[in-house]
């Protein structure tokens, strides 16, 4: 051990649907040596972290009109009833929706 040149073990736990994708991986690459592998992924590989206000964004407003769609249902199965004003509400959130997933596929077509 005292000659190594890479002295520093580093150990770290997978689950078996991850390993075969890493060995896949490998297998794409033409490297048997999973150490380099490795070892040459965390020096050399990249990270992709998407920053993207858009998108949550838009998971906010999906997520405020699907606790809008509950309570409506709720309503109607309490009352029997669903109201004009209601319908028209659920619609034009639905175009809120729509333009926001809208926006955030155009900001990630231009990351490409």
């Amino acid at each position: 051990m005292a000659n190594r040149k890479r002295n520093v073990p580093m150990l770290f736990w997978v689950t078996e649907e991850e390993k075969e994708l890493i060995q896949q991986k490998m297998e794409n690459a033409g490297i048997h040596n999973m150490s380099a592998y490795l070892r040459k992924m965390a020096i050399d590989g990249y990270t992709v972290r998407l920053d993207i206000p858009e998108l949550k964004s838009a998971l906010s407003i999906l997520r405020h009109n699907g606790n809008n769609l509950n309570q409506l249902t709720k309503r109607v199965h309490e009352i029997g009833r669903i109201y004009d004003a209601d319908i028209l509400d659920l619609k034009q959130r639905q175009e809120k929706e729509l333009d926001a997933i809208e926006e955030v596929v155009r900001v990630v077509s231009v990351l490409k």
